[in-house]
């Protein structure tokens, strides 16, 4: 066996190796993030991208880029924690040959990145970040664009940290658009997973239309708003103030039970029929979901947010 072949069964003990103790450290991350209550998941750039109004975005070319300043991914978020551990074993195969390529001194492509405020998303390249990382690199070769939106994201931010801004952020653009907090007390809508406000939107939009249908006329966007808030947020919400629902779904808010009361509304008008009220939503979603049957409301909340 030449010296050569030796070398390179050496080269491939070793980023077995290498990826045996990242796999291992990962698990072991895991383990203990969730005993602590937090996420070891990187940020997903798609799942941001969903609730940030783009201004602006611009080619920034090759670039030198910290790799501690890399917090998400495109497509693999699922697949390294926010260390950029691999997280699977099926990512054994490609990861060693990033690996082997490291210790051969192949000079691979450089990986491509989304640019968002001072953190950065892998685009195409998280295998070569992982390894990169792995091996002790500060920098990494990247072709960078970079997009401009109207929240600042850093990369010390959290996934918590991230949602909270999203959703401040989305809750200030539905307050700009529709103006309702010059017409009433809006401090109770307020939600604790994104995408909800739009929710409240398609909910003022068929009130719009229903009500158009009952008064046979044209309905301006601002008369059905004010008539969705008194007629139908408004007594929710103090139906579970009322019965304290709040209190069977902590960390929750009265506009997140508003939500999930008003689809379940929909599931018992589909079942029993459009004479429903709106009350017997309430008594019939804290006696099903509240109090004692937290295993049956999470696993009917799971199917919501699928």
């Amino acid at each position: 066996m030449s010296s050569m072949n030796i070398s390179d069964m050496s080269i491939k003990e070793k980023t077995k190796e290498d990826f045996d103790r990242a796999y291992f450290e990962a698990m072991i991350s895991r383990i203990f993030d969730r005993f602590q209550g937090e996420k070891d998941s990187l940020l997903s750039f798609s799942e941001i991208m969903k609730f940030v109004k783009i201004k602006n975005q611009s080619y920034k070319g090759m670039q030198f880029v910290l790799i501690d300043d890399i917090v998400g991914s495109e497509g693999r978020y699922n697949d390294f924690n926010k260390k950029f551990l691999p997280k699977r074993r099926i990512l054994r195969e490609r990861w060693q040959r990033v690996d082997e390529a490291h210790y051969k001194d192949v000079i691979l492509p450089p990986i491509q990145l989304y640019q968002l405020g001072k953190a950065y998303f892998v685009r195409d390249g998280n295998h070569r970040v992982s390894v990169a990382k792995r091996q002790g690199m500060e920098f990494i070769d990247a072709e960078v664009t970079e997009i401009y939106t109207d929240i600042e994201i850093n990369p010390d931010m959290t996934k918590e940290d991230l949602v909270k801004i999203l959703i401040e952020n989305e809750r200030k653009n539905f307050l700009e658009m529709t103006n309702l907090s010059e017409l009433r007390d809006v401090s109770m809508i307020n939600f604790t997973t994104t995408g909800l406000f739009d929710t409240l939107l398609t909910h003022i939009n068929g009130h719009q239309y229903f009500l158009g249908i009952d008064k046979k006329e044209s309905v301006s966007f601002d008369e059905a708003l004010l008539s969705w808030y008194d007629n139908l947020f408004l007594p929710i919400i103090k139906e579970i103030e009322e019965d304290r629902i709040l209190f069977y779904f902590p960390g929750r808010t009265e506009a997140d039970l508003y939500v999930w009361i008003i689809r379940h509304w929909d599931e018992l008008k589909n079942k029993f029929g459009q004479k429903i009220k709106i009350s017997d939503a309430v008594k019939s979603f804290k006696n099903n979901y509240g109090g004692s049957t937290f295993g049956s409301f999470f696993k009917w909340l799971s199917k919501l947010l699928k």
